[in-house]
């Protein structure tokens, strides 16, 4: 068989499961309703560019799955009841039942498609969560799945891109949560929540140590300043985040306003930088004993549980970490990150993304824009904290009361949105992310001094 032949039959087969996974969707969806006849098999033969015969092999396998049934000299009629049905596996990571609601969603998408079946699995990797998700994409085991714009990142620059199915933008979605997943100006995840970097504090703290509250005004300065006021030794500290979370250490070098590019020689040069003074600020920060507990925090759980104690005064979060305090008493809200330079804020998107190999492709990316769409994300808002991805239902009003102990300064996201970065802006590939993480930590640790840091990080970016 010549390669034109064979060329023409792979285009056959796309052509035939095209009809086939649109059909069955249209009738998940609801866009064919049960009891109604689908267009005729010459509509569909003009639509799907095939034959009449090619078509009633499709029409046939609907059938087989109980989708449709035959009616004689009448046509293709949507079945009722439940057919066979699609089952779809949905891996996630931990924290995700917690910023999405997800058992809420799920029960909600099941309502509204009770032939769709969604395995939800969740994902605990101890390294590299996408390495675990591209294993099981290969495997045939995932179908869908949850990632963040560092994942995303860190897929694209590993040629991942290739094993995730690309989506249709939607207009109604923020667009900066839509860029953080477009590589090659295409989407390749649906975005689902987002937030910046903030600083969550206690408002019984401040009015005990006679300490104003925080604002947009605040510089570093200002923040060690009122963070050793806040101190009561023995008792609390006045600052605290997890150091190790790749959504809070780069935060510090992003404050430089730099990215890691060459000079003019091709070189790079960390010395004397805007990027060295962001660095020595996070060591220097940690270092203090008047207001960083010297305390060794696993995640970010252990920062929010030492907050909801009352043993630190202020935390760097996010809008979804906050999330374990909206059924506490706790008296807190929040304020943007303070500036080194110029306002910036590390921003974190998560969102879902669908398996370029699924077997129910189509099913597939109906759940991932159920999950954006009004309806999921109007869940999303009345029973979390998060920040939904849809513009219109994340900037909507507070209705009181929700049950919720929502920070009064919620809607602080707005007003600093032209601070928000990605990862992405510091210009370093995975691997250099990665060896300059660990490069920092001897930094932070005490293994090396400043001078080593430089050379290090030069000799490693150089090889880069």
């Amino acid at each position: 068989m010549d390669s034109t032949a064979k060329t023409s039959r792979k285009s056959f087969h796309s052509r035939l499961r095209h009809m086939v996974d649109s059909l069955r969707a249209d009738i998940l969806n609801g866009t064919y309703a049960p009891g109604e006849l689908l267009p005729s098999e010459r509509k569909l033969a003009e639509q799907f560019r095939l034959s009449n015969k090619s078509v009633r092999i499709g029409l046939e396998t609907l059938i087989s799955h109980g989708f449709i049934h035959k009616v004689d000299r009448v046509g293709s009629r949507v079945s009722e009841g439940t057919p066979e049905g699609v089952s779809l596996s949905f891996g996630y990571s931990t924290t995700i039942e917690r910023d999405f609601s997800l058992s809420s969603l799920l029960e909600d998408f099941r309502s509204l498609h009770p032939s769709i079946r969604v395995k939800a699995m969740p994902i605990k990797s101890t390294s590299d969560y996408m390495s675990t998700v591209k294993e099981y994409m290969e495997n045939g085991i995932l179908d869908i799945f949850t990632l963040n714009n560092l994942d995303f990142q860190h897929s694209c620059d590993n040629s991942c891109r290739d094993i995730l199915e690309p989506l249709d933008w939607d207009k109604e979605q923020y667009r900066f949560a839509q860029d953080a997943f477009v590589s090659e100006e295409a989407l390749f995840a649906r975005p689902v929540l987002f937030s910046p970097i903030v600083i969550a504090y206690n408002r019984s703290h401040f009015r005990e140590a006679g300490v104003p509250e925080p604002d947009g005004s605040w510089n570093w300065s200002d923040m060690i300043q009122h963070a050793s006021a806040l101190t009561v030794p023995g008792k609390r500290h006045g600052f605290y985040f997890y150091l190790l979370s790749d959504n809070r250490w780069p935060a510090f070098l992003l404050l430089s306003g730099m990215r890691f590019e060459a000079d003019s020689g091709g070189g790079y040069e960390l010395a004397g930088s805007r990027m060295l003074e962001s660095i020595r600020l996070s060591k220097q920060l940690i270092d203090n004993r008047n207001i960083f507990p010297n305390y060794l925090s696993e995640n970010s759980d252990d920062v929010n549980e030492l907050f909801r104690q009352g043993k630190v005064s202020m935390i760097m979060t996010n809008y979804m970490t906050i999330n374990d305090f909206k059924h506490t008493d706790l008296d807190y809200d929040i304020s943007p990150l303070p500036h080194l330079y110029e306002p910036r804020s590390l921003l974190n998107v998560i969102g879902v993304a669908v398996s370029r190999s699924s077997k129910e492709k189509e099913a597939a990316k109906l759940l991932a824009d159920y999950f954006a769409s009004p309806r999921a994300q109007q869940i999303i808002r009345a029973k979390t904290l998060s920040l939904p991805s849809r513009k219109v239902i994340a900037e909507s009003p507070v209705e009181e009361p929700d049950g919720m102990n929502r920070p009064s300064r919620y809607f602080l996201f707005r007003e600093i949105m032209a601070s928000y970065r990605l990862h992405r802006e510091l210009n370093l590939s995975p691997e250099a992310f990665n060896a300059l993480r660990q490069l920092l930590k001897q930094y932070w640790f005490g293994f090396i001094d400043e001078v080593v840091l430089c050379e290090l990080t030069k000799e490693m970016l150089n090889r880069e």
